[in-house]
C-alpha cells in the first residue's frame, strides 16, 4: 500500500486549477539540497528535475527562474529575459519571506506573490518535469506546458549548453 502524502500548498493550487500532477517524496539529505540529489533519488534524469531559483533584477524588481538541476543561471540572459540590466540570485535569508519558502524546498507554484517567471525552454523536449512541491522531500511531476501556464511563465534560454 503507498503512503499517503499530505498535500501542499502547491498541490492545492494544482487541483483548483485543474491540471494533472503527481506529488512524488524522495529522501532529504540535508547536508545535499541540490537538484542532482533529488533527481539521484528519484532515479531521474537530471535534465528533467528542474530547481527553483530567485533573483532581483535593477529595474523589474524580483522574478523567478526554472532551470534543470545540473545548471547554473547565466544571470546576463537572465537579465536580458527580464528586461535588466543585471540581476543576482537573492541572499538566501531573504528566500522565505519573500517567497514563504526555504531552500530545497521552493516552487514557481503558490509564492506569497506573483512574481514574472522564467523556465528554461528545454522543459519542453520532456513528457513531464519536476519542480519542488513546496517542501524538501517532495516533488511535483508535472506537464512543461501545465506548468507554464499555471505560473504564466515564458519559454526562454537561461544558460548556454
Amino acid at each position: 500500500m503507498k503512503e499517503k502524502i499530505a498535500k501542499t500548498n502547491v498541490a492545492r493550487l494544482l487541483d483548483k486549477a485543474k491540471i494533472a500532477y503527481e506529488l512524488i517524496s524522495y529522501e532529504v539529505d540535508e547536508n545535499d539540497l541540490s537538484a542532482v540529489h533529488v533527481a539521484a533519488s528519484l532515479g531521474e534524469n537530471i535534465e528533467q528535475v528542474f530547481k527553483t531559483l530567485v533573483l532581483h533584477g535593477d529595474k523589474s524588481g524580483y522574478f523567478v527562474c526554472v532551470i534543470p538541476g545540473e545548471h547554473e543561471v547565466d544571470l546576463k540572459m537572465a537579465a536580458k529575459v527580464s528586461g535588466n540590466k543585471k540581476c543576482d540570485l537573492i541572499p538566501m535569508k531573504e528566500l522565505l519571506p519573500l517567497t514563504g519558502y526555504i531552500r530545497g524546498g521552493c516552487s514557481p507554484i503558490g509564492m506569497k506573490k506573483h512574481f514574472p517567471t522564467y523556465i528554461h525552454e528545454t522543459c519542453i523536449a520532456f513528457p513531464y518535469i519536476y519542480i519542488s512541491a513546496g517542501i524538501r522531500g517532495l516533488q511535483i511531476k508535472i506537464a512543461a506546458d501545465d506548468l507554464i501556464k499555471e505560473t504564466k511563465a515564458e519559454i526562454c534560454s537561461l544558460f548556454t549548453e
